[in-house]
């Protein structure tokens, strides 16, 4: 064996025959490798002993509202407990029947139902609306004209000037009841729930929750829609129509258009289970119009 050295390195040379064979490993039992198995991720859940309901985006649709509220009282007809109906926001504008959407939704007892409650963007456009009359004209080019009629508030001009809007505005606030006010004040940005997060429009992709602005809750469409990152959560949303309620990756989309298709939807989720529910639609032609104005 010959050592050479360089420096501070010295390398070992040996012959071929000198290469000394190592002993194979015993056959014991006891330092077998155990099978390797790929990690599964956890199911998201509801939290324990929880029925959601979830409810899309109803735009004036109080008939179809109606309608999802009597399904949802036969699911629960003899089931335990107090589900809990949460809604996406988007009560107002497009349909005529906005103000009965509201009434309606007042209506349901508390002691029946957890109620939960989101803001969508055309309540908050509404409420712009009603503190500063100049950003009427793209509310009414919203639906808002509807959501007037609504009330009771008429003349509204095609193109109204500043004057018309602050008519407008003041008519509104007279008409609109007390307690319809405070349930527009009181809607909440976000919920969560188990391992749901529920927003109107969605989340900014790469932001954690802390650091979403109210803008991107409300108005957030493609960032939010192509984003192939994980959340921490399932997000349910509403704001960008799809022909039916859909779960797809790590969100579920549940505004159907109901305005224009008649088609409201909801999803129920307990445990790991998501399943859906939805009035009856009115055909392909008027969903694709839904999907174009919204």
């Amino acid at each position: 064996m010959s050592v050479i050295t360089a420096g501070t390195l010295s390398v070992n040379r040996t012959t071929p025959s000198q290469h000394k064979t190592l002993p194979e490993p015993a056959n014991d039992p006891r330092q077998a490798k155990a099978p390797f198995w790929p990690l599964r991720r956890r199911p998201k859940c509801a939290p324990a002993g929880q029925r959601i309901y979830a409810i899309g985006d109803i735009h004036g649709r109080a008939d179809l509202l109606a309608e999802l509220l009597k399904q949802i009282e036969e699911e629960e007809r003899h089931r335990p407990g107090r589900p809990t109906v949460l809604f996406l926001g988007d009560y107002v504008d497009r349909g005529v029947h906005s103000r009965q959407v509201i009434d309606l939704i007042l209506s349901l007892s508390p002691a029946r139902f957890g109620l939960r409650f989101l803001r969508g963007n055309h309540e908050a456009a509404m409420l712009s609306f009603l503190t500063s009359p100049e950003t009427g004209a793209r509310w009414l080019g919203l639906g808002g004209t509807e959501t007037l009629y609504s009330y009771g508030v008429s003349g509204v001009p095609r193109s109204p000037s500043p004057e018309d809007l602050v008519r407008l505005s003041r008519a509104l606030a007279t008409a609109l009841p007390p307690a319809h006010l405070r349930f527009l004040e009181d809607l909440e940005a976000f919920v969560r729930l188990g391992d749901y997060l529920f927003v109107h429009a969605g989340l900014r992709p790469g932001r954690p929750l802390a650091r979403q602005t109210e803008e991107d809750m409300l108005e957030i469409r493609e960032p939010f829609l192509r984003s192939r990152g994980r959340w921490p959560y399932v997000v349910v949303h509403g704001h960008s129509p799809v022909p039916v309620a859909v779960k797809q990756g790590g969100r579920i989309a549940l505004d159907t258009g109901a305005y224009a298709t008649g088609r409201l939807s909801a999803v129920i989720l307990e445990a790991e289970s998501v399943r859906f529910l939805a009035t009856g639609g009115t055909g392909e032609a008027a969903k694709t119009r839904a999907l174009r104005r919204a």
